[in-house]
This record gives C-alpha cells, sequence and structure tokens, in this order.
C-alpha cells in the first residue's frame, strides 16, 4: 500500500502507517535478551518507523529504560514517543522475591497504583521522563481508565490540558480497549488523539457505531492498536490456540477468522497482511501500533504494509457478510 504520512493531533511530524509498540520489550511473556530487544528497535528505525509508543506499565517502567537505550544518539526532533498515565509505579519496600503479577518477567521491584490525580499525572510523567532520558515527550494517554471515568475527567485530563498549553508535550489523549468510554472523553474533553486497542479490526467494527465518527467530527487522531485481535490475527491462518482479546479465542470466533482467511488466500494476501492495512482504510486512523521483540518481527511486521491486499479481498469479505459494508477499506 501507498506510505502516506498523518499528523497526529498537535504533534510536530507525520506518522507513517508502523508505529512501534514497546509492551514486547518490556519481557511480556517472557525475558528478553538484550541483542533481542535492542535489535527490534534498531530495526524499527531501520524500516522507517520514528513513532514509538511505551508506558511505565510495560515491565514496570524497563520498556521505558529500554526504549531510551535504544534510541540513543538518535536525533531527537527526528522521532517521536508516547507514553502512559494513571499506574504510578512506587518502589516495593523490603526483600523482592517474586516476579511481577501482571504478564512481564521482571522482578516485583515495583507496585502499580491507580492514580489518575492531578498530582499522579505531574508524577508519573517526571518518572517516566526520567527513564526515557529525556526533557519532553510528544504524546500522553491516560492508560486504561475504565473504572476511573470521573478522576480521569476530573484530574488527568485539565493536567494533560495544562501541560500541553505549556508546551511541555505536544498532544494528549487516551489509551483504551473499549470505544465506548473513549468517545466519552473525545465528548468532554479537548484531547487531540486517542489509542484504540482491539476495537476495530477484521474481526470487529462496533467503533463505527460512536468513536470513529466522533473523532472524525472533532479531528482526533486514532491510533489503531491490537489489530491482530491479541493473535488470532496474526498468522496466515489462525490457530487453534489462537487468543482474542487475550483469552483463548472461541470456537464461533476463530472459524470466523478462519473464513477470512480463506478469502485472502483466494486474492493471494495474507490475512495478517489484510488486518494491518484495514485500518488504515479509515480517514480517522493515523497509524497502527504493533509491537514486537526481535529484529525479524519488526521486518515481518513492516513488511505487512508492503504486501499486496487486492481490492477483491475488501469486496468479497463485504459480500459474504464478513466484514461491515460500511467500514471504509484502502484503496
Amino acid at each position: 500500500m501507498t506510505c502516506q504520512l498523518h499528523t497526529l493531533g498537535g504533534g510536530r511530524l507525520g506518522v507513517g502507517p508502523h508505529t512501534f509498540g514497546t509492551a514486547p520489550i518490556g519481557n511480556l511473556g517472557r525475558e528478553l535478551q538484550e541483542d533481542e530487544w535492542y535489535g527490534a528497535v534498531s530495526a524499527a528505525w531501520d524500516a522507517g518507523v520514528r513513532y514509538f509508543d511505551t508506558a511505565p506499565h510495560y515491565g514496570l517502567g524497563l520498556a521505558e529504560c529500554r526504549l531510551a537505550e535504544g534510541l540513543a544518539g538518535r536525533p531527537r526532533d527526528d522521532f517521536m514517543i508516547s507514553t502512559k498515565v494513571g499506574r504510578r509505579l512506587v518502589s516495593a519496600t523490603g526483600p523482592v522475591y517474586g516476579l511481577d503479577t501482571e504478564g512481564f518477567a521482571v522482578p516485583a521491584t515495583h507496585y502499580r497504583v491507580r492514580d489518575y490525580s492531578r498530582d499522579g499525572v505531574l508524577r508519573s510523567l517526571e518518572a517516566s521522563l526520567a527513564r526515557l532520558r529525556l526533557d519532553r515527550v510528544d504524546i500522553v494517554f491516560v492508560h486504561d481508565p475504565d473504572d476511573y471515568y470521573a478522576e480521569a475527567l476530573d484530574g488527568a485530563f485539565p493536567a494533560l490540558e495544562e501541560l500541553r498549553s505549556q508546551g511541555i508535550i505536544c498532544s494528549y489523549g487516551a489509551g483504551m480497549n473499549q470505544s465506548a468510554m473513549l468517545t466519552e472523553f473525545v465528548r468532554h474533553t479537548d484531547l487531540d488523539v486517542v489509542m484504540l486497542a482491539g476495537r476495530y479490526t477484521l474481526i470487529e467494527q462496533d467503533a463505527l457505531d460512536d468513536l470513529l465518527p466522533e473523532c472524525e467530527r472533532r479531528r482526533v487522531a486514532v491510533i489503531a492498536a491490537g489489530v491482530f485481535n491479541s493473535g488470532l490475527l496474526a498468522t496466515d491462518r489462525p490457530r487453534h490456540s489462537a487468543t482474542y482479546n487475550y483469552s483463548l479465542a472461541s470456537e464461533e470466533v476463530r472459524r470466523r477468522a478462519d473464513r477470512i482467511a480463506d478469502v485472502c488466500e483466494r486474492h493471494g494476501a495474507t490475512l495478517p497482511a489484510a488486518a494491518a492495512q484495514f485500518v488504515l482504510g479509515h480517514p480517522a486512523i493515523a497509524t497502527a501500533c504493533l509491537g514486537a521483540r526481535s529484529a525479524s518481527q519488526v521486518d515481518r511486521n513492516a513488511g505487512l504494509f508492503e504486501a499486496p491486499v487486492p481490492c477483491g479481498v475488501w469486496s468479497e469479505l463485504i459480500d459474504t457478510g464478513l466484514l461491515r459494508p460500511d467500514a471504509p477499506v484502502p484503496n
């Protein structure tokens, strides 16, 4: 597909279709060797990626630290970084014996405190800047405030508005695994970018009913994350052990993904390429955020945006009821 640059909110740089997500280099699922994670960051840069998304949550700050090392020496004005607030890291007291309990293979040296207050935002961002070895980040997301709507609305968003007005950050928004609350934030704050994870994909397009049209109306940029639905769409043919929404995929969902793979195969395309490119067909979506833990994964992800996906794929998916007819598709 044609590489088109989009502007993210009040950001200074245009972004390409491929954004690098850093959760895997925070030891998501397993511990990484230095050559793996460092190679992933270097490969992303070599592939032309200039926007990197991270968070304190990813490996209890490890992803931020590793991203800092991976980008050391790169011209600061040549890349964009987003991080997140809402999970403030607090040092554990006493000896550390176990590992983090939220999916990252790191020692439990800290614990996460959900804090969407103004003070919590400022303290979290200050700590992130120290780990990133930067004096500024470009975008700050309020991270997963599903159970903290009022706190985020009253505390986090006004704090981020203040930081943006002072020029300390360029843009702010929210990152969530749901579209309904993101839509409310778009309506009731002055955010200019959101990250939607897993809710606008080849499998589900409910965000067409709320978030995406609202973002178009208010000129809010959308970053599509979780485009593979946590693994279901990540391979040419869905595996029996494939996960959907971070749990084992049901037989019904896996059969649907298998039918989509059949259509792709008939037209000489692959399921992952169609999944990566589909989201970029919507005019509100600026880029797709794909995580990777090694150079080979980065190279594979980058190639998905260049792989041919004929128009016949989209028309057949719509004709067979596998894709909503009102879903915009890539040209």
